[in-house]
C-alpha cells in the first residue's frame, strides 16, 4: 500500500464515491491549534468538471440521421463529457460514425493547472472500444507521456505485456497495459485507472520526487484506438461516452488547502507558509532565510522571512552561509535602513552607535556620534558606548571639555593643555638670584623682525606650550604644539605635538620664561626638527643660548608670511 497523504486507497469501485466523500476540516488547515505552520493539501476534486474537451471527432457536423448538432435532442457535442449534469443528462459524446471516420479518437481535457492525480474514469454508452491510451501533460500540453494502457492484445495494440499482478516490476512508477474495460448489462461499460496501478508498493509520495512527478499533470487525454469489433466492416459504428471524471488535488507542494482563480481567470493555489506561484513552488519576496521544500507529514518547510529588524525591505538567499549555520538561516539583509548594518541590520553604521533606549528594531536603535569637531581625534565612536575618540586632554561622550587639570587653549591642534603650576619662588629656586642676573642676558634692541633676522635663523615657529618644564639633566623639556611653520630647518620641522628642549639653567632663571598655554615665536639656530646629543636631550625643537624665545603677535603673521614668500624666492641666500 502507498503512502498517499490524503489516505485513500482507490479501487475501480469507488472511485466516483470518492470524490462524494467530505471529511470536515480543521479551521485552519495549514496551522495546528498553536499557530505552527503544518503541510495542507486541498480537498480531492473532479478536476475535469466543466472543463472543456476537444474532441477529434464529433457526431452531428455535419448533420446525419442520428445526429444534429443544430438540434439539441440531437446534438452530441463533447461538452457533455464534463457537464455538471452527468448522467442526467439523456444524451452522450458520440463520435462519427466508424469504419468510414478514423478509428484513432483523441479527447482531450486541459485542467487549467497541475493537479496531483488519484484517478480518471470515462462512463460508454455504447460497447466500450477494445484499446484505450491515456496520455498526461506536465506542460500544458506541448508535449505528452502515457499514464496506461487499456486493450484485450496488449502486444498487438501497444507493443507491451499485460500488467504483471503485482504492479511494475522496476523501481519507479511506469504506463502499463491492463485489460479493456468489459460491456455491461446495459450495453455500456466503465473505464477506472488508478495512478497508483502503475507505480510500485512502498513509494512515498513526501519523499519521493519520481512519484510526485508521476501523478502530476496539467492536461489529460484519453486516445480511443480500436472499436470492440471490425469483424464486419459493413456495420457502422461510433465512440459515445459521458461522465469524464480525472480525480486529484490541486497540487500545491503542501503549502495551501485550497485552489482559488486569480484576477484573470487562472487557477491557483491560495499559499500559505510564506510561499507563492501557482503550484506554492517557490518563497516569496524576503521570505528566503532557507531555500524553498516541499511540505510533508513530518515537516512543514515553511519560507522564513528575513530577520532584518524591521530596518529592510529586500534580502537575499546565501548557501554558504546557510551551510555554515547548521542549514538554518541563509537570509541576507539589503539595503538596511535607519543608520543601520551587518547580515540582519543588527548593528550601526559607521559614524552612529547603539541608542540602549530604544529596541534594536525602532527606528531610532541607532544614533549619530556627533563627535566635537575639534576636540574629538576621529568621526566614528565605539558603536557600543558611543564614545569618541579625543585628544589629549579632552574628555566627555562627544569629546566636548577638557578634563580636570587642562584647560582650554587657542590651539585646534592641543585645544587643551595643562593648568599652569607656579613655579620656582627665589627662595626656593636651586639658583642663586646673583647667578640668574649674570646668567641671564635678555636679546638687547627692537622685536622687529628683519629679513636679515629671519635669514640667520635656522628655523622659525609658532608654538603653544602645553605643560610646565620637566628636567632632564642638562636640559628640561617643555611638551608644545607647533602651531605654524615659516621656516623649517634643514630636518623640516613639522606642525603637531612636539617637545621644546631648554638648558636647565635658562629654564631655572625662567630665561626664557615659558607659560603653559601661552604662545611663542621660536627662533632657532642648529636643527630644528630632531635634536639629539648627550644630558638627557631628546628628539624636538630646543632653544639654546643663540635662539630667541619671544611672546607670540598676531602682528607678526603677514610679516613673517612675507618674509617665508622671499625665503622661497631666494632672498636669503643673497642676505
Amino acid at each position: 500500500m502507498h503512502c498517499w497523504p490524503w489516505g485513500l486507497l482507490l479501487t475501480a469501485g469507488v472511485l466516483s464515491a470518492a470524490l462524494s466523500v467530505r471529511q470536515p476540516a480543521p479551521s485552519d488547515p495549514c496551522h495546528d491549534e498553536g499557530g505552527a505552520p503544518r503541510s495542507c493539501v486541498p480537498g480531492l476534486v473532479n478536476a475535469a468538471l466543466g472543463r472543456q474537451v476537444l474532441a477529434s471527432s464529433t457526431c452531428g457536423r455535419p448533420a446525419t440521421g442520428a445526429c444534429d448538432a443544430s438540434d439539441p435532442r440531437r446534438a452530441h457535442p463533447a461538452a457533455l463529457l464534463t457537464s455538471a449534469e452527468g448522467t442526467a443528462s439523456p444524451l452522450c459524446w458520440r463520435s462519427d460514425l466508424l469504419p468510414h471516420a478514423p478509428l484513432n479518437v483523441t479527447l482531450t481535457v486541459a485542467l487549467g493547472k497541475a493537479f496531483e492525480l488519484v484517478f480518471l474514469s470515462l462512463r460508454f454508452c455504447s460497447a466500450p472500444p477494445a484499446s484505450v491510451a491515456l496520455l498526461k501533460s506536465q506542460d500544458h500540453g506541448h508535449s505528452w507521456a502515457p499514464l496506461g494502457f487499456f486493450s484485450s492484445h496488449c502486444a498487438l495494440d501497444y507493443g507491451r505485456l499485460p500488467a504483471p499482478a503485482h504492479g511494475p516490476a522496476g523501481p519507479g512508477p511506469e504506463a502499463l497495459c491492463f485489460p479493456a474495460p468489459q460491456a455491461q448489462p446495459d450495453g455500456g461499460g466503465l473505464l477506472a485507472f488508478s495512478v497508483q496501478d502503475g507505480s510500485p508498493a512502498g513509494l512515498d509520495l513526501d519523499s519521493s520526487p519520481v512519484l510526485q512527478d508521476w501523478v502530476t499533470a496539467t492536461d489529460i487525454r484519453v486516445v480511443l484506438t480500436r472499436p470492440a469489433t471490425l469483424t464486419d466492416t459493413t456495420v457502422s459504428y461510433s465512440y459515445s461516452a459521458t461522465e469524464l471524471q480525472v480525480g486529484g488535488r490541486c497540487k500545491c507542494n503542501g503549502h495551501a488547502s485550497r485552489c482559488l482563480l486569480d484576477t484573470q481567470g487562472h487557477l491557483i493555489c491560495d499559499c500559505q507558509h510564506g510561499t507563492e506561484g501557482p503550484d506554492c513552488g517557490r518563497c516569496k519576496p524576503f521570505y528566503c532565510d532557507r531555500p524553498w521544500q516541499r511540505a510533508t507529514a513530518r515537516e512543514s518547510h515553511a519560507c522564513l522571512a528575513c530577520s532584518c529588524n524591521s530596518h529592510a525591505r529586500r534580502c537575499r538567499f546565501n548557501m554558504e552561509l546557510y551551510r555554515l549555520s547548521g542549514r538554518r538561516s541563509g537570509g541576507v539583509c539589503l539595503n538596511c535602513r535607519h543608520n543601520t548594518a551587518g547580515r540582519h541590520c543588527h548593528y550601526c553604521r559607521e559614524g552612529f552607535y547603539r541608542d540602549p533606549g530604544h529596541a534594536l528594531s525602532d527606528r531610532r536603535a541607532c544614533r549619530a556620534c556627533d563627535c566635537h569637531p575639534v576636540g574629538a581625534a576621529g568621526k566614528t565612536c565605539n558603536q557600543t558606548t558611543g564614545q569618541c575618540p579625543c585628544k589629549d586632554g579632552v574628555t566627555g561622550l562627544t569629546c566636548n571639555r577638557c578634563a580636570p587639570g587642562f584647560q582650554q587653549s587657542r590651539s585646534p591642534v592641543a585645544p587643551c593643555v595643562k593648568t599652569p603650576i607656579p613655579g620656582p619662588t627665589e627662595e626656593s629656586s636651586p639658583v642663586e638670584p646673583q647667578d640668574c642676573d649674570s646668567h641671564c642676558r635678555p636679546p638687547r634692541g627692537s622685536y622687529r623682525i628683519s629679513l636679515k633676522k629671519f635669514c640667520r635663523k635656522d628655523y622659525a615657529v609658532q608654538v603653544v606650550v602645553g605643560a610646565r618644564g620637566e628636567a632632564r639633566g642638562a636640559w628640561t623639556r617643555f611638551p608644545v604644539a607647533v602651531l605654524a611653520v615659516f621656516r623649517s630647518g634643514e630636518e623640516r620641522a613639522r606642525r603637531g605635538s612636539s617637545a621644546l628642549w631648554v638648558p636647565t639653567q635658562d629654564a631655572t632663571c625662567g630665561c626664557p620664561h615659558l607659560l603653559p598655554g601661552r604662545r611663542y615665536l621660536l627662533l632657532g639656530d642648529g636643527p630644528g626638527a630632531a635634536v639629539g646629543g648627550s644630558g638627557g636631550r631628546g628628539p624636538g625643537l630646543s632653544a639654546s643660548r643663540g635662539s630667541l624665545v619671544l611672546p607670540w603677535r598676531d602682528a607678526w603673521t603677514r610679516r613673517l608670511r612675507r618674509l617665508q614668500r622671499r625665503d622661497r624666492q631666494g632672498r636669503c641666500r643673497a642676505a
